[in-house]
């Protein structure tokens, strides 16, 4: 299964965003082979939509299970229609890195 971690940058030393349709970035672990990729969101400065938006590419990437601090009322309802797990994580100063060693353990 492949799980994408909204993140503040292009790196594992980033700090995780809590925002979903507003993340800079989304890494993408994927479990079968250890690989992570990051993926520029696109639409981070949308003037509105950007959570569907982000819905969207998360539905392209092939993602099952999505981790960040929030999704809004749209987001949530077009991740339920394609069964992608949403987790929410409300602690603050965490690193990419260290939700991947979560993950991983």
């Amino acid at each position: 299964m492949k799980t994408l971690i909204t993140s503040t940058g292009d790196h594992l030393e980033a700090a995780f965003d809590k925002r979903f349709g507003r993340a800079a970035w989304f890494c993408v672990f994927d479990e079968s082979t250890g690989e992570t990729a990051f993926y520029q969101n696109e639409n981070v400065n949308a003037t509105g939509g950007a959570g569907t938006k982000a819905a969207e590419k998360v539905v392209e990437l092939g993602v099952g299970k999505i981790i960040s601090g929030d999704f809004g009322p749209k987001a949530k309802d077009l991740l339920n229609k394609f069964n992608i797990q949403m987790v929410i994580i409300e602690e603050e100063d965490l690193s990419v890195k260290e939700i991947l060693e979560r993950i991983k353990k």
